[in-house]
């Protein structure tokens, strides 16, 4: 149907057209399984002409039957006689404050051919949760998207959409009425946030830590690549690993040099990018530790050396653009026409 604005729900209703009439599959589910308690009280939402209100009232309920097209609520006033129990109301369930309704608890809520249309359903229905009194219901009734034609399948759920509907209720029961979903829902349980994957992702970025190293004097130990660059010691995080802790893993497995995790301070994250993926590297600063640098993968790094940071801007060969930028943030000033980073402190 596509409708998104009340405008045109207006316009929908103004012209003539309404909805597929109720059934007697749903009449019996509904007196079956929801039959009215004395006193008792519902709510119709998206009521539109107003044909489910009306069964309800005649079976027992006091009703509240609302819309937020004027031209259903006029049509439904028109089309039914007058009865005490059944009051229209304009209302937006969505955008309306609920503490405006006419009662403040129901013993049924009511969406019949609705729900598929409400844009934010899960606050919708937290809040509607709120209002059921003791042992009351929310019954919704709406197409199946396997039923319907490609065309109409903003007007119905699939099954992923009918299982968020249930979820979070002590009591669910589902019924088919003629093709249509009768859903009832009782008991609300209360629940935990819970927190899941979608599935093993593609590779999209690199992350790692870069490590400054200052020994007593203040100078800062880099390595000689394999690749031809200077590079401070560091690497990649392993799985659940925190950039602190690949921080002081890679230091003492290139150098050798152990250091506490309580002695190595992240000072900043830095994004780039290189051949087109993301790079997100970690500035680690360590002012303590022991032992002596050695070159423990030389496949990787050929010969370690403490640098005077005063020498760095006149080193011979280059450095690699992360240890320049993880540098530049202990030491900033010092290098200078270094390619562009993103860089966000740490506090």
């Amino acid at each position: 149907m596509g409708y998104t604005e009340r405008d045109e729900w207006d316009a929908h209703y103004a012209g003539g057209k309404g909805f597929s009439g109720l059934r007697d599959s749903e009449r019996e589910l509904l007196a079956a399984l929801a039959p009215a308690p004395d006193g008792g009280v519902a709510l119709d939402v998206g009521c539109g002409l107003g044909e489910l209100a009306r069964h309800l009232a005649a079976s027992g309920y006091r009703v509240d039957a609302v819309d937020f097209a004027p031209a259903a609520l006029a049509r439904a006033e028109a089309e039914g006689e007058a009865d005490a129990s059944l009051t229209y109301r304009r209302f937006d369930i969505e955008q309306d404050d609920l503490a405006e309704l006419p009662h403040p608890a129901y013993d049924l809520i009511t969406f019949r051919l609705a729900w598929a249309f409400v844009r934010d359903r899960a606050r919708v229905l937290n809040r509607l949760r709120e209002r059921l009194r003791p042992g009351g219901a929310l019954c919704v009734i709406t197409p199946v998207a396997e039923g319907v034609s490609e065309g109409k399948r903003d007007i119905a759920l699939d099954e992923a959409e009918l299982a968020v509907l249930c979820a979070g209720w002590a009591v669910v029961e589902r019924h088919d009425a003629d093709g249509l979903a009768f859903v009832l829902l009782r008991e609300p349980v209360p629940a935990e946030v819970g927190c899941a994957g979608k599935g093993r992702p593609s590779p999209h970025a690199l992350t790692g830590a870069g490590v400054v190293v200052s020994d007593p004097a203040g100078r800062i130990l880099l390595g000689w690549s394999a690749h031809g660059v200077w590079e401070l010691p560091g690497g990649k995080n392993d799985p659940d690993e925190d950039f602190v802790d690949a921080a002081v893993r890679e230091l003492e497995e290139e150098t050798g040099l152990k250091a506490d995790r309580g002695e190595a301070r992240l000072l900043a994250l830095l994004m780039d990018s290189v051949r087109g993926m993301p790079r997100l590297t970690a500035a680690v600063h360590v002012t303590a530790y022991s032992g002596e640098p050695v070159v423990a993968e030389p496949h990787l790094v050929h010969r370690w050396e403490w640098h005077e940071v005063a020498d760095l801007p006149l080193l011979a060969q280059p450095l690699f653009t992360p240890s320049a930028h993880v540098i530049d943030v202990v030491h900033p000033g010092v290098l200078t026409g270094l390619p562009p980073v993103h860089r966000y402190p740490i506090a």
